[in-house]
């Protein structure tokens, strides 16, 4: 599924976690100006935040991929954040796509 930089694309369904939560999990691609300008550390500081699990990642097209997995109110939140962005970032269009959640998984990594 595909968002403008206005809409979001949430996965719909998901999966219970171990503890009864109800957990979604996305793959998204932020293409804009999204590349130096603190992308990636924002995302794992909003992540934390909100409790969202998950990964960033710079591409070498120039986008930002991450996956990101919560609660259906968390991760809705997240993704407006990610059609946003941090200062300095111009977010031009957010691809999504549904993902299976990953079970156990902790904390929200920025990769290479």
């Amino acid at each position: 599924m595909t968002a403008e930089a206005g809409g979001t694309g949430a996965a719909a369904g998901g999966a219970p976690a171990g503890d009864g939560r109800r957990l979604l999990r996305v793959h998204l691609r932020i293409r804009g100006r999204v590349q130096g300008v603190g992308f990636r550390a924002g995302a794992r500081a909003e992540a934390e935040r909100l409790g969202v699990t998950g990964w960033v990642r710079n591409a070498e097209d120039g986008s930002v991929e991450l996956e990101a997995q919560a609660e259906p109110e968390a991760l809705e939140r997240f993704l407006r954040w990610c059609q946003r962005g941090p200062a300095g970032a111009r977010v031009d269009a957010v691809d999504s796509a549904s993902r299976a959640p990953v079970d156990g998984e902790r904390g929200f990594a920025v990769r290479p």
